[in-house]
């Protein structure tokens, strides 16, 4: 039990770091990657600002450029033109050539001046049939018409307007019919995010090994005081079973004594049933206390679970009969197990035993057993009669009885399905029940 408590503790920190340190990272990466995509998206906007509408009508644009017109991106004009002059214009020489001429000027849309000199991006224009009308490669140098047509079907395949596609941010803008496609080369951003996808992914694994190398080593002291509760508790059942052994003993044989002098009356019936009914209750602590420990079941051995299961329902079969109930078996021969065959037995007669004391008069019961997927499967049903559903997640806690004035009659004390949970468990198994509506009972039992 401690050291299943222990590795739940484990488990629980864990899984509270996890999910702190994964919060984290993915506040990291999500705000970084909207950072990023952000300041490249404002640089599209200052691309399409700046010269999107050259690039819609490009040969007007070239037009004006050879006759060195007087216009805002003319040759030889005022306003811009010393930015976009001519080769033969009085601006400045050496401007964007649309023609595809040499450039010894850079890109100057953006606020920093150094920004300028490093972007790099390429346009395509498009019309209503998705047919390429122009494509400017003036600002980019790694990527050929040919490329440049393969991204712009692949930006024109997604719905969206916008997006990444390799190391290219591009976005989509319509006008008079025709789409403009601006690809920003990303390569240095896409890298950067890249980066830190992997270095926060790796500080994330290396805390979390860390953190579990930390909580293995200090779980034991975090639930020492736990243990200790646990094994005064413990103690404190063994001991107290043994002190109550003694009177119970001495009050058994005084009705002995009693009764040979004057003979059995209800009273002595009365006290020796009571007598009886602490033994039993004693002897239930003592073993669920033993259940507790370590290593509860040491002695494994592989045994025919099919053969225990017929001794103890023949054991179980003339008391049925007494109180007017049935047993069905379906029991599948040669089943076996790897377990402690005494406890195991212990488990069933739990079962079998609530089962026949809480089915309904003239109720059903039914026992099965089979083997499948390497398990063995043990089912127990009866049909009872309570008001009210009883809670079935606690009915396997000690001393949980879901009807007491039932209980008071059949004698239980809410003991044995905490010892059958109990032995399920050390054996590495799972039990459970279901009452739906009250008016049947269902344990299952997977070993």
């Amino acid at each position: 039990m401690i050291k299943k408590l222990r590795w739940r503790f484990i488990l629980v920190a864990m899984l509270a770091f996890f999910l702190v340190i994964a919060l984290m990272a993915s506040l990291v990466n999500i705000i970084n990657y909207r950072v990023v995509t952000t300041k490249n998206d404002e640089t599209i906007n200052y691309i399409v600002a700046y010269d999107g509408f050259d690039y819609k009508n490009r040969q007007g644009f070239n037009d004006d450029m050879n006759r060195g017109g007087n216009g805002n991106r003319g040759g030889n004009g005022n306003g811009r033109g010393d930015d976009f002059g001519g080769p033969d214009g009085p601006g400045e020489p050496g401007g964007p050539d649309f023609n595809g001429n040499d450039m010894d000027k850079p890109f100057r849309a953006l606020p920093d001046e150094e920004a300028n000199y490093m972007t790099r991006f390429f346009i395509v224009t498009v019309d209503s049939s998705n047919n390429i009308v122009s494509t400017s490669m003036d600002f980019v140098a790694s990527v050929d018409e040919t490329e440049a047509a393969t991204y712009t079907a692949k930006a024109l395949s997604r719905n969206a307007d916008r997006g990444y596609i390799d190391n290219y941010r591009f976005a989509k803008y319509t006008s008079d019919g025709e789409t403009v496609i601006v690809f920003l080369n990303c390569q240095k951003e896409v890298q950067s995010l890249s980066s830190i996808f992997a270095m926060t992914m790796a500080i994330s694994i290396g805390s979390l090994i860390l953190v579990f190398i930390l909580v293995v080593l200090f779980s034991r002291k975090a639930i020492q005081p736990i243990a200790q509760n646990i094994e005064i508790q413990k103690r404190f059942i063994t001991d107290a079973s043994h002190e109550l052994k003694t009177p119970l003993t001495s009050i058994s044989t005084s009705v002995d004594v009693i009764e040979l002098d004057h003979g059995e009356d209800e009273w002595t019936t009365n006290i020796r049933s009571q007598v009886g009914r602490m033994s039993g209750l004693v002897s239930q602590l003592v073993a669920l206390s033993k259940l507790d420990e370590v290593k509860p079941v040491p002695d494994k051995e592989t045994f025919d679970l099919s053969g225990a299961a017929w001794e103890t329902l023949e054991v179980y079969n003339p008391q049925a009969k007494a109180r007017g109930k049935e047993i069905v078996s379906d029991i599948q021969e040669g089943v076996s197990i790897v377990g402690e065959k005494a406890s195991i037995q212990q488990m069933l007669s739990v079962l079998i035993d609530n089962a026949v004391k809480y089915s309904d008069d003239g109720g059903k019961i039914r026992f099965s057993l089979h083997k499948s997927k390497g398990k063995a499967h043990i089912e127990v049903f009866n049909t009872c009669n309570y008001e009210k559903a009883p809670d079935t997640e606690r009915l396997f806690d000690r001393f949980y009885r879901p009807d007491e004035s039932r209980n008071a009659s059949t004698g239980g004390n809410g003991i044995g399905l905490a010892i059958a949970k109990s032995v399920v468990e050390a054996h590495g198994g799972k039990i459970s029940a279901k009452c739906p509506d009250g008016k049947s009972m269902t344990i299952t039992v997977e070993l």
